[in-house]
């Protein structure tokens, strides 16, 4: 399928959620939409595993919607050891009942009983499958919401024609698992689109996370030697819906990093990420997405006290909530995380959300965070902080970016990058803020504006009023450990030099030339009887 394709189908389904929400906001919406969606991969993926097994499809005939249903019923004494099967080979099993063929079929139809289908078909997914990757996958989706209609016979009626729709929209296009992943993708941008600051919670916009995803996978010691070959894993502490980690493996290729993991929070966004992950192709063994706070460390996989057992990511990204206030409570001046360097103030958690992630990062690894501008300059504990990481040359890059690229916010923001090992003794600095397409809600950044960053980062490279690089000594001595971006590269304007001579040579011609021009007015002035104007 062409770009141009799929971006068709992404405007289609978008067209469709529009048009149906009716009073239910975006974000409600959303999680119906998107659901659906998934629901379409998961039933293609497991009638295919079935046909191979099978070693034929068998055909729809006596009224059955999909093959499997006629199978099932013609095979009642295989069931058992049939799913038994297919949980080994893709981890779930799915009734025929509860296939999207099916689905589809009976929404058509309007039928009655596809509210209970799908509640039920959702909750054998969750329940009966092998893996825990599906557990409460469905658990944000309430189909007996009142927001779908106030009787049951109206939330049907409203999951039938949402269905329906859904279900005409794909069938002109090939639903391979990209087109699927892709159009979930678009879908999760359009609504990040409508959803104003609680956009911040699930999408990183994608201009802004093939960046962070381009750097953490440059060679850490030298980028100029190119992009690794292999990442053994990359972790996103505040993953969202999983995008930035997806971007990580599209730099690489589908071999090209052995495991993926991720912290969420939010437990509706957390489902969107496992969703995201399974539909773009990684599978279950592929990733890891835990459901808790990041903050809080209360991962037991990071927690884990043996050393040689200690997880550690060979690249970090993240976009985490800008300046979120939390509780930096006395004990957790003890959490190895902060030790060191002290804890982040409560009303701005920016450094303790770096810091955790710093944690984890392997000695040969590259980190990449996007940040608010106030982690630069700020005093107090920040300024001690930013103090620390700049002695111990773990601070390599700071990259400063256009106002008004978040759907949450309209501040500018950077990003950091740090390393526990890096080779150069000064932190390079890019001023890539004036680099923009100016849009009508969001600015962007252009395909050309990315691969600036990109290659300047790469090659370290010095450009007058864009990138600059500056010695420790200069930063410490001559700005007191402030990295405020404005400090090292100028955006100011030169003045053009004024010529007196020859502006009064002008201005001289101009007087004549007023002179003349009077003269010739007042002669018609004086031929009509009119008051002359002063000489």
């Amino acid at each position: 399928m062409t770009d141009e394709q799929q971006k068709e189908l992404g405007k289609i389904l978008w067209a469709i959620a529009d048009q149906l929400r009716g009073a239910m906001n975006a974000d409600d919406f959303r999680d119906y939409m998107l659901s659906f969606l998934f629901l379409r991969y998961l039933s293609d993926n497991y009638e295919a595993a079935a046909k191979k097994e099978l070693g034929k499809e068998y055909p729809k005939a006596n009224g059955h919607t999909t093959p499997l249903q006629r199978w099932y019923e013609e095979n009642p004494d295989d069931i058992k050891a049939f799913e038994d099967l297919l949980r080994r080979r893709v981890h779930y099993v799915i009734k025929p009942d509860h296939l999207w063929g099916n689905i589809a079929d009976m929404a058509r139809r309007q039928d009655g009983d596809l509210l209970q289908t799908l509640y039920e078909g959702f909750k054998y997914i969750e329940n009966e499958s092998f893996d825990s990757t599906f557990q409460g996958l469905f658990s944000e989706i309430n189909l007996y919401s009142e927001k779908l209609g106030k009787s049951v016979s109206d939330k049907n009626a409203k999951l039938c024609a949402v269905i329906t729709k859904i279900a005409e929209g794909l069938s002109r296009f090939s639903t391979d698992q990209d087109t699927l992943g892709d159009a979930y993708e678009y879908l999760i941008g359009q609504f990040a689109a409508g959803s104003g600051k609680k956009a911040g919670e699930f999408y990183t916009p994608q201009q802004i996370s093939s960046i962070l995803s381009a750097i953490v996978t440059l060679d850490s010691q030298d980028p100029a030697l190119g992009k690794k070959k292999h990442l053994d894993s990359v972790f996103d502490f505040a993953c969202g819906s999983g995008s930035l980690l997806l971007n990580v493996r599209n730099q690489l290729g589908k071999q090209g990093i052995g495991k993926i993991y991720g912290q969420e929070k939010n437990i509706t966004t957390y489902n969107l990420a496992r969703m995201n992950m399974l539909l773009h192709g990684v599978k279950d063994s592929e990733f890891e997405i835990f459901h808790g706070d990041t903050l809080e460390n209360d991962w037991d996989m990071l927690r884990e006290q043996n050393p040689a057992k200690k997880p550690y990511f060979d690249a970090i990204v993240a976009n985490p909530p800008f300046s979120y206030r939390w509780e930096p409570k006395e004990e957790k001046a003890d959490d190895m995380r902060f030790k060191s360097y002290g804890l982040a103030p409560k009303s701005a958690a920016d450094f303790a959300f770096l810091l955790h992630g710093f944690h984890y990062l392997k000695h040969e690894g590259t980190m990449a965070i996007i940040l608010p501008h106030g982690v630069l300059f700020r005093g107090g504990a920040e300024e001690r902080i930013r103090r620390k990481l700049l002695d111990d040359g773990h601070i390599d890059t700071v990259i400063g970016l256009p106002a008004n690229l978040f759907y949450s916010t309209g501040i500018p923001v950077c990003i950091v990058v740090l390393k526990k090992c890096k080779k150069p003794d000064n932190v390079l600095f890019i001023n890539a803020s004036e680099h923009f397409e100016k849009g009508k809600r969001q600015n962007q950044l252009r395909p050309k504006d990315i691969e600036k960053i990109v290659t300047t980062y790469q090659f370290r490279k010095e450009e007058d009023r864009y990138s600059k690089r500056v010695s420790m000594e200069e930063i410490a001595e001559k700005h007191g450990y402030n990295l405020n971006i404005s400090r090292y590269i100028s955006t100011a304007v030169t003045e053009e030099e004024i010529d007196l001579d020859i502006v009064n040579a002008s201005l001289v011609t101009l007087e004549q030339k007023i002179g003349a021009a009077t003269k010739q007015h007042n002669k018609f002035l004086k031929e009509l009887g009119l008051p002359l104007l002063p000489s």
